[in-house]
């Protein structure tokens, strides 16, 4: 579904990405692990054709996408939650959701996928009319992506979902993913809690310092002796 070909990525004279490839293939949970700075939230930001390669290709369901603009994304099937929500703070809960409906495709049907996610996400829905901004930090990771969820992706990508949440929330988060990957939707998952990420994975890779240096089942990696010890502290 999904393909990284030995991309090289930079923000202008500092390279963050060395030759970076993996894959994900349809109705898989792939995850990206690695320490802050890796480059995890730079391969989502270049798949979603934010930054753009200098060498490489990023290529979905067989035609490359590294050259289409940001906002053809979404009308390829592909939604990207990104790191600290970024929601609009004075709308409400109700407003920001209809904003990850706007393609003409998605349009025709908000209010099914409004309902399901309100399904999904109920305290949203308690809260459909209360402003972004005032929601807890739980309620907010839920609206982005309930969000994303909005245009019918066939790709989830989610950057750091349960970062800054209580425990609780977190195995909430995580159940959600679960569940929305149950429902059909392919899962890319940039993630620091590793041991949950792991859990869920079909298949993860491993960066550290721009490049990939470790790939394997979810399973293989949380057996494995030096990703428990570097990020598991085992």
């Amino acid at each position: 579904m999904l393909r990284i070909d030995g991309i090289d990525v930079a923000y202008g004279d500092v390279q963050v990405l060395w030759d970076v490839s993996f894959e994900v293939k349809k109705g898989e949970i792939v995850a990206l692990i690695g320490a802050n700075g890796s480059g995890k939230s730079t391969t989502l930001a270049t798949i979603s054709s934010l930054l753009k390669p200098q060498k490489g290709g990023v290529y979905y369901e067989g035609a490359p996408i590294h050259t289409r603009a940001p906002h053809d994304m979404v009308s390829l099937g592909i939604a990207h939650v990104p790191e600290a929500r970024r929601l609009f703070p004075e709308m409400t809960v109700k407003e920001n959701l209809l904003l990850g409906a706007l393609t003409p495709e998605a349009k025709k049907t908000r209010p099914e996928m409004l309902e399901k996610v309100f399904t999904i996400f109920p305290r949203l829905k308690e809260r459909e009319k209360q402003q972004a901004g005032t929601l807890s930090g739980g309620e907010q990771q839920m609206c982005a992506i309930g969000r994303g969820l909005m245009g019918k992706p066939r790709l989830l990508m989610l950057d750091e979902p349960s970062l800054g949440l209580s425990p609780i929330l977190v195995a909430d988060i995580f159940r959600v993913i679960q569940d929305v990957h149950d429902a059909g939707v392919t899962v890319l998952l940039v993630e620091q809690n590793v041991f949950k990420t792991l859990s869920i994975a079909d298949r993860a890779y491993v960066l550290e310092n721009g490049r990939i240096v470790l790939s394997g089942t979810g399973a293989a990696l949380l057996a494995n002796d030096n990703v428990r010890q570097a990020y598991l502290g085992l």
